[in-house]
């Protein structure tokens, strides 16, 4: 049943017809209110959290129509608004008929779309629906069109906006048969589209014709990344964790950077070493050893680190903050770490690279070194290491040749 409480929603003033400029920043920032201003009433009135949810979906796409959307930013936080308000409007305790009117509003605002910015709503249409029977009728008034749209016929092709809501609608549903049936017309193996036909497997009780299923999906279109994820997913669900690390942990926990990715799998596969997992990801990128340096150095694997770093090239600055940061705790290492930067910056590697750069790696590696008590040893290294420098202009050797007292400067 509806809410009985009424609220006067902040945001709906806010998310009015092109309320928005072309500068994103205010719009994300206003999504970020209006969604912890939803979350917070669903806390404790979730009917009255659902009608803000649904009401905010089907305002946003129109308020922000004229955002540059060139970054994606925008895009992500819309999306990332819609993963968490789809479960509060499935949860929502609400009348059926209000449940009906909801859907009907929004698959209109999913019509009137124009960017699009909610294309992501559809993929949560079987959620939504909350019943097998409510996703079976929402199957039915979909599946038709999609058969058109997916038809060998160019004449009757194209685009339909509620192809996953279908699919969705359909695994609902546990039209298990329906799905993998309609995924056969599909002209392109758009993982968008097969990753419903791997859920379908799943839920028949498949998990092995499931993984076979996504793993058939690899092409140009499909992302190698997303297929990894869903494959390792349904592994570690059965309790397979070892078949899901050597398969699919590389693979499925690709982050922006080297040590997030470690950090990621370190983490869900915690009972494996922190060692036998660098080195399986050294493994994955070769020629590109040195860049698992920063990894290696956060599972406190000094030697490791040192090994990689001197393999192949690593950014000199992020060597030279590890000499910086562990000349006290970790002296020897700090040492290593500095003199390996001034080995990388004597060979012309790192990105635009000034002289502060390399006169910091050169105090930081004799600070530590100082500390280590090695002072003399550490400087004799460094003095061959540039003296030897024959790289472009021997930028280093200008920069430090007088401190090193090289013969000639």
């Amino acid at each position: 049943m509806a809410s009985k409480t009424k609220h006067t929603w902040i945001f709906r003033a806010r998310f009015r017809r092109h309320a928005f400029g072309w500068r994103s920043q205010p719009a994300m920032k206003r999504i970020k209110e209006a969604v912890s201003e939803i979350k917070k009433v669903a806390r404790k009135d979730s009917a009255l959290g659902g009608e803000g949810a649904v009401l905010f979906l089907v305002k946003v796409s129109l308020a922000i129509e004229q955002v540059d959307s060139s970054s994606g930013a925008i895009g992500s936080a819309v999306n990332n608004a819609i993963e968490v308000l789809a479960p509060i409007i499935a949860e929502a305790q609400v009348a059926d008929p209000l449940r009906d009117e909801w859907l009907e509003s929004l698959w209109q605002a999913i019509q009137d779309d124009g960017i699009p910015y909610i294309e992501r709503l559809p993929d949560y249409w079987g959620e939504l629906c909350v019943t097998e029977e409510r996703a079976s009728s929402w199957a039915d008034y979909f599946i038709d069109t999609v058969r058109m749209a997916w038809s060998p016929d160019p004449e009757m092709r194209g685009y339909f906006k509620g192809t996953s809501a279908c699919l969705s609608a359909l695994l609902k549903a546990g039209r298990n048969d329906d799905i993998l049936e309609l995924l056969k017309l599909a002209p392109h193996k758009f993982w968008h589209d097969r990753q419903w036909g791997m859920k379908a497997l799943v839920a028949m009780g498949k998990k092995a014709e499931g993984i076979r299923f996504a793993e058939n999906s690899r092409d140009m279109y499909s992302s190698d990344l997303l297929i990894c994820e869903a494959c390792e997913k349904i592994l570690l669900a059965s309790g397979m964790a070892d078949e899901a690390y050597s398969r699919y942990a590389v693979g499925a926990n690709q982050k922006a950077t080297y040590l997030a990715t470690f950090r990621a799998i370190t983490k869900k596969y915690s009972y494996k070493e922190p060692v036998a997992i660098l080195q399986d990801l050294v493994a994955s990128t070769p020629e590109n050893e040195g860049k698992w340096f920063a990894a290696a150095k956060s599972a406190g694997l000094y030697a490791e680190a040192i090994e990689l770093a001197n393999r192949t090239p690593c950014d000199p600055r992020t060597l030279t903050r590890a000499a910086r940061d562990m000349a006290e705790n970790e002296p020897q290492f700090a040492v290593e770490a500095g003199v390996t930067a001034l080995r990388w910056l004597v060979e012309g590697y790192g990105y635009d690279i000034v002289g502060h750069d390399v006169r910091s790696a050169y105090d930081y590696t004799m600070q530590a070194a100082e500390n280590a008590g090695c002072e003399a040893e550490v400087f004799e290294r460094i003095y061959k290491l540039v003296a030897a420098e024959s790289f472009g202009e021997r930028f280093v050797t200008r920069i430090l040749g007088s401190q090193l007292g090289l013969p000639g400067l």
